[in-house]
């Protein structure tokens, strides 16, 4: 894992199944149970995302399988049998380079488990998850502590050794003394947003 995590690419999973618009039903289950997923993406062209097949879209097969109850959406998922017919689209993706905040908030927002990651032009790059979202809590207290340091730290205008640093399972404690009052928030919201912080504390006092 790199240093400090700050884009989608530095966790997603890049090998990644897929399944192209004309795949048939059938041949949708098997994949989701052999990969042990959710949702695959569906590409069009040369691996142009254009929707996402999920569970969700093959459940209606089973649910409506006797009975002409249901919305009309419903229960045209129930009748289709390709990937284009049963897929969600557009499909909802997020930029290989885009900061795991923000992918945190359109899985939150469009109340997704994983997204496919694209490129530019809409190629698939590969796919992220809440699971891996989740890999910077995964970083030592060690790290933490250096990456704040090296990165925070460093850049105040006060000498390194008025401040003290402690991480412990991902809870940072900065103690010491600042110039200003100011500079505490500054500071805080930088420690904040380093990758892997869990929580922290402040026991910064100021002249």
């Amino acid at each position: 894992m790199p240093e400090s995590p700050y884009t989608v690419s530095d966790v997603m999973t890049h090998t990644v199944v897929a399944v192209g618009s004309e795949a048939h039903f059938k041949e949708i289950v098997e994949l989701l149970d052999q990969w042990k997923v959710s949702a695959l993406p569906v590409l069009a062209g040369e691996g142009r995302v254009v929707g996402v097949v999920s569970e969700a879209d093959l459940l209606p097969k089973e649910e409506f399988r006797d009975t002409e109850e249901g919305d009309l959406m419903a229960r045209a998922k129930a009748s289709a049998l390709t990937a284009a017919e049963l897929m969600t689209a557009p499909a909802v993706t997020v930029h290989a380079d885009a900061p795991l905040a923000e992918a945190a908030r359109i899985m939150a927002h469009r109340h997704v488990k994983r997204l496919p990651v694209v490129d530019g032009v809409g190629l698939l790059q590969g796919v992220v998850s809440r699971g891996d979202l989740l890999k910077v809590f995964l970083r030592g207290d060690a790290e933490i502590a250096d990456e704040i340091r090296h990165s925070v730290l460093s850049r105040l205008p006060v000498p390194l050794s008025r401040l003290t640093v402690a991480v412990s399972d991902g809870v940072v404690t900065l103690g010491g003394s600042l110039p200003d009052r100011a500079l505490v928030l500054v500071v805080a919201r930088a420690v904040r947003a380093v990758e892997g912080v869990v929580d922290i504390r402040l026991d910064l006092t100021h002249r």
